[in-house]
């Protein structure tokens, strides 16, 4: 039994400039203890979809289940089976943190939670924070307690919901660190994000969405694999010609290029020289999984979910 499940998800929404089909037809599993992730650029359905998952929106068709409880027929055990840490930043104003997170033990009618609560504050870099009020935290903090309150309840299935958006890097190290903690003892996670390196670094497999459907869905390896050819990096202050521009992917002073083999290294090389562009930093690597990303999404639409040679072929 897969601990999530999505077959035929479909979300069409009606309005006055006529109909937006958000989700269309999303079919895939999640196994027990996997930790999955779940890409694509803003508006792909990304957030749609855990919405269903959550029993926040009702798919216009298809069925969802967590842990083999349908989302709709089965919604209570359904959702207690679940943690969900969402995008945005709510909190009740009138408590402190502790308080908060017993409420929530209370919401899930889990009582003696207090060891539990102990081991979330320790774990999540919140202990000298347990009796401040939810106001007086800062964003990051505010953000920490959201996860603590996801999991207070120990759901077997934990949803991330681009969880580290906006926090500093001393929060992602602690919450990866402890995330991972719970996922090696047998928890599924389930990652949007859109800071690639952390899907890449943690997730077992992905799948990418683009308008609402399913472009590519492989193991991480195998689409790193799949991406041939080598990136060319460096650091300049020069524009580069437009012939070269389009090529590039430039971010401030880095530049990265995609080339296929080391003849093609040596002659990039070269016109950058010809057009008397000024490198520093430079490194030869492969491609990483934004590479891949970019690759799959700036493609014709895909006419099938295939691996990763299928889709990048």
């Amino acid at each position: 039994m897969p601990a999530v499940s999505f077959q035929g998800v479909a979300k069409t929404y009606q309005g006055a400039r006529g109909t937006l089909r958000a989700l269309d037809g999303v079919s895939f599993d999640i196994a027990e203890g996997e930790f999955f992730g779940l890409l694509g650029p803003n508006g792909a359905g990304k957030t749609t979809l855990i919405s269903v998952l959550a029993g926040l929106g009702r798919a216009t068709e298809g069925c969802v289940t967590v842990m083999g409880h349908d989302v709709v027929s089965d919604y209570p055990a359904a959702r207690r089976a679940l943690g969900l840490v969402p995008q945005e930043l709510v909190f009740d104003p009138f408590f402190s943190v502790r308080e908060t997170l017993r409420i929530q033990s209370g919401y899930f009618g889990v009582r003696g939670n207090e060891a539990w609560i102990d081991e979330l504050l320790q774990g999540l870099g919140l202990a000298d924070k347990a009796h401040a009020n939810m106001r007086q935290l800062s964003g990051g903090m505010k953000r920490r307690v959201l996860v603590a309150q996801a999991l207070v309840h120990k759901p077997p299935v934990i949803v991330l919901d681009e969880p580290t958006a906006g926090v500093d890097v001393e929060l992602r190290q602690t919450l990866w660190q402890f995330v991972a903690q719970l996922n090696k003892q047998g928890s599924t996670v389930l990652l949007t994000t859109h800071y690639l390196e952390e899907a890449e670094a943690l997730c077992g497999r992905i799948a990418m969405l683009k308008a609402g459907k399913v472009v590519a869905l492989d193991r991480t390896a195998n689409l790193l694999a799949a991406a041939s050819g080598s990136v060319l990096r460096f650091k300049t202050d020069d524009a580069l010609p437009p012939h070269l521009a389009e090529h590039a992917r430039i971010t401030g002073r880095m530049v990265q290029i995609r080339t296929k083999d080391a003849q093609a290294v040596e002659t990039m090389l070269a016109k950058l020289r010809e057009a008397n562009v000024r490198i520093e930093d430079l490194e030869i690597g492969r491609a990483d999984l934004e590479e891949v990303f970019l690759s799959i999404m700036q493609a014709p639409s895909s006419p099938r979910t295939g691996t990763a040679q299928e889709v990048l072929a």
